[in-house]
């Protein structure tokens, strides 16, 4: 959701469609109860407690992609109400949100608490790509990984444009696993491909 020509938040097609459906005045509503250029006290508490969020970005052509993010509470660090930043760890090598950022730096993010408030906050804004220790370098507080030979290698740093709840409905309340629950001992942080996942949907199988 970013402002439209108009200045109003969300789309021309976004407008357009709650005209079309009789919808615009409740959705004048959300914008103006809801809708914040900037991460509030309550929203800030929030972000400094979720472990995960869910990213979209999209390249120069406009195709998307959405990919997963997680690690310890608070992560994804609240620098001021207007920016946001975290870290990129060893993955795949692909970088495809990283490299999308690098065409098109409009990116959504959404964090949802499914353990205990169920409810979510999306944040938009602009994204850049920004090496470590220039990072550090700019904020000496950040915190080092205690897991080790874990450091980031990026970060990715967020003007926040938008701000706005996702409501708790059909949101499930789940609960937390051990470390180690799941398929071959699975654990959070490993690098061995295997207890990653593998390849878990026979995608090199179905190559041979």
């Amino acid at each position: 959701m970013t402002a439209n020509r108009n200045g109003l938040p969300g789309s021309d097609g976004e407008h357009a469609l709650q005209r079309r459906h009789g919808t615009a005045e409740r959705a004048a509503r959300f914008y103006d109860d809801q809708t914040l250029s900037h991460v509030n006290a309550g929203m800030r508490e929030f972000v400094a407690r979720q472990e995960m969020f869910f990213l979209a970005t999209a390249d120069r052509n406009g195709a998307c992609d959405n990919s997963f993010r997680a690690g310890p509470p608070g992560f994804l660090r609240v620098l001021d109400e207007r920016t946001l930043a975290y870290p990129e760890y060893r993955g795949n090598g692909v970088l495809a949100s990283l490299g999308n950022i690098e065409e098109n730096p409009h990116v959504a993010i959404l964090l949802i608490d499914f353990l205990r408030d169920r409810v979510g906050l999306h944040i938009n804004g602009s994204a850049r790509v920004v090496e470590d220790g220039a990072m550090r370098t700019a904020h000496p507080g950040l915190p080092v990984d205690g897991i080790p030979g874990r450091r980031p290698r990026l970060w990715v740093e967020i003007a926040v444009e938008e701000a706005y709840i996702h409501c708790a409905k059909h949101i499930p309340h789940l609960r937390r696993a051990a470390p180690d629950e799941g398929p071959d001992g699975r654990a959070w942080g490993t690098d061995d491909a295997r207890r990653k996942g593998g390849d878990y949907f026979g995608v090199r199988a179905g190559r041979r």
